[in-house]
This record gives C-alpha cells, structure tokens and sequence, in this order.
C-alpha cells in the first residue's frame, strides 16, 4: 500500500476511535475515573496528552486485535452494556493483545438511516471542528455507522487481521460483522450463543437491533444452516419453526445441557463440518450463559449454558477452523444489584475473553 494512502486511511480511523474507555464521551463528571482506567489498562506510558492515531499504525501489522463499541442503544429490555467493554477490560488488567480502542459512541444515536440530516451535520461539527466542512459531511455519526466505517478502513489497512469485539448490546456485532459477509460466503459459519435468536426482520420498524442482527447476518449468508444457534431457552416459537423458516441449526439449552462439554462441541463443529464450513465467525451474548454465571446482562435467563460448555466450543472451533472474528456483548455490570453476581459474570467474561482470542490465533497472557 502506498504510504500516502496507509496515512489517510489511518487519519479516518483516528476520526472514529478513542483510547480504551474514552469512547464513552465525559467533560468533568466521571472523567477523571474513565482515563484513571484507561491509564492502569495501557500502562503507565501511555500519555492522555499523546495522539491516539500514533497508536493505531501497529494495526498494519497485526493478525489479532481488540476493539470495544460502548453502545447500548439497540438494547431492548435494560440498558447498561454500554459499560462492558470498560468492566471486562478492568477484569483482564492489562490489553492481552493489541487492543484499538473504542468506537466513539454518542449515546442517543443508533444507526445512520435514524437520524436526520440536520442532526448529522449537528453532531459531525460537535465531534470534528476542526475538519474542512466538506470532508466531515460524508462522515457517519452513529455507532452503527462508525463502527462498520471502522471494520472497512481496517479491511483495507490490515486485511489479515482478526477482529475481536466487546460490546456493547447485540446490534454491534451487525457492523463488523457485515463487512465480512460480502463476497463468497460459501465456506463461512457462524457460532452463536444466545438465551434468544434475534431472528426478527425487524423490531418496531428498527432494522438493526439486539433483536435483529442474526436474521440479517443469516440472510447475508445464505442460509444453509451454517449459522448454528446454541443456548436458545426464550422464545416465542419452537425450535422447529425457526428451523424451517430461517435455515438455521439450533441447539436449544435443555438439549445443550444434557451434553457433557466435549460431546456439545464435537456435535457443533460436525454440523459446522459437514456443510463445507472453513471460516467461522463466534458471536457469544453472554445471556446465553446461565444466570447463576451471567447475571449482570440486560436479559438473564436461567438453565441456561454452563461457562465449561461454551469454552470448550470456542476452544474446538478454533482447532477445527479459521476462525476470522469474535465478539462478547451484553455484559452489563451495573444491572446487577448483587455484587458477588456482578464479579461472577466478569470472571465468566474474562474466561471467553481469553478462550476467543486462543482460538483467533492469539497467545494471550493470562
């Protein structure tokens, strides 16, 4: 790549990414506490004062690297997932891995097509004053639209590189994700654990939300049950009917739990297998988990998955595949009024963290 084109590549980038925990935008009230993180996660050499881009040029020669969406505004039931990504990498002490930061997400906005032309203009001078007009005015605002802006500039950048994403409610696994279901999808899979399919077309006449990705994200790959669903215990239909409407494999949780670790993943990566799956994409809500694990989540469900099970299929589907992104989403700390609830759910967290990012390839360090 031409060095003058790496460098406006990377200049847009800058435009749309925070250090981690700034994405999240504070002028006096909490923050100081947001860069106290941000300082005992990077380091004591990392300098608030110091540019942030300056960081980002080592993405050209990653393979793996973190990047955190602290967006909550297509969460349906409870918000608060928006502070995940700084709980989790609270829990992890220190980046395990290059880690890019945050998108920069303001809080009453969701996706492009919901806002009009005027508040854009609005928020694009309140977020790049000093940009030349012109240039800001074909810049996204929203989380949706910065986010998937960001997936297509790395795309260009670092084409090898592999993405894993904290968020964030559901809806921000639809724009990294739906960069990489372009093109030929013929040998691509998708791992999903969830409580619920997010199978709907839409929610309310919103396209993209916590409720709809998958259908999205299924549709853009073609059916063909090569997106299998695990954990699955709160729906309005039976199994069969999203099985039959949709093309999608599920393993409901009752079903799921009565397998012992090993048996559930062999059973997921035969099915995975068998339809010429080669690249998989791993989206883990963490209410697919069972409550007693996970209950600092907008929506926790009981019998539900057990932490071991869910290691062991990431685990199995790293060694079977490539494995070309991840995400964790719906940690929400704060919704959980008991605290020993609360560290359960991050240690559940830390544990997929980890396991995710061996099975992309990377040697984390614990």
């Amino acid at each position: 790549m031409r060095p003058a084109l790496q460098d406006q590549l990377l200049d847009e980038l800058a435009c749309y990414l925070r250090p981690p925990g700034q994405g999240i935008h504070a002028v006096s009230t909490g923050k100081a506490q947001l860069e106290a993180k941000t300082r005992a996660y990077l380091g004591p050499s990392w300098d608030p004062g110091r540019a942030w881009r300056e960081q980002l040029e080592a993405v050209v020669d990653a393979d793996v690297a973190m990047l955190a969406i602290p967006s909550d505004t297509g969460a349906g039931i409870m918000r608060g997932a928006a502070r995940g990504p700084e709980a989790i990498r609270a829990t992890l002490g220190r980046a395990p891995v290059l880690d890019l930061g945050d998108v920069f997400s303001i809080p009453q906005l969701l996706d492009e097509d919901m806002i009009s032309a005027a508040q854009r203009e609005r928020s694009q001078d309140a977020i790049w004053p000093a940009l030349p007009v012109a240039q800001r005015r074909g810049m996204p605002v929203s989380p949706l639209g910065m986010a998937e802006r960001v997936r297509r500039l790395l795309q260009q950048l670092a084409p090898q590189l592999r993405l894993f994403m904290i968020g964030g409610d559901h809806t921000v696994t639809w724009p990294v994700l739906a960069p990489l279901l372009e093109g030929d999808t013929r040998d691509l899979g998708i791992v999903h654990f969830d409580a619920h399919t997010d199978l709907l077309p839409e929610r309310l006449g919103v396209t993209y939300c916590f409720a709809t990705w998958a259908y999205h994200a299924n549709l853009a790959l073609g059916g063909g049950q090569r997106m299998i669903q695990i954990g699955i215990r709160a729906s309005g239909h039976p199994r069969a009917h999203w099985e039959a409407t949709q093309d999608v494999r599920q393993i409901w949780a009752d079903e799921a739990r009565a397998l012992e670790p090993a048996a559930l993943a062999a059973q997921v990566v035969d099915h995975l297998r068998a339809r010429g799956v080669r690249r998989v994409y791993v989206s883990n809500d963490i209410d697919g988990t069972d409550a007693r694990f996970a209950a600092a989540c907008g929506t926790p469900e009981p019998n539900g998955l057990l932490p071991t099970q869910v290691q062991a299929v990431i685990e199995a589907v790293g060694a079977a595949f490539h494995v070309i992104g991840a995400d964790l989403v719906e940690v929400a700390p704060g919704l959980s009024l008991d605290h020993e609830l609360a560290e359960e759910t991050l240690k559940t967290s830390f544990g997929y963290t980890l396991a995710t990012l061996r099975a992309m390839g990377a040697n984390p360090q614990e």
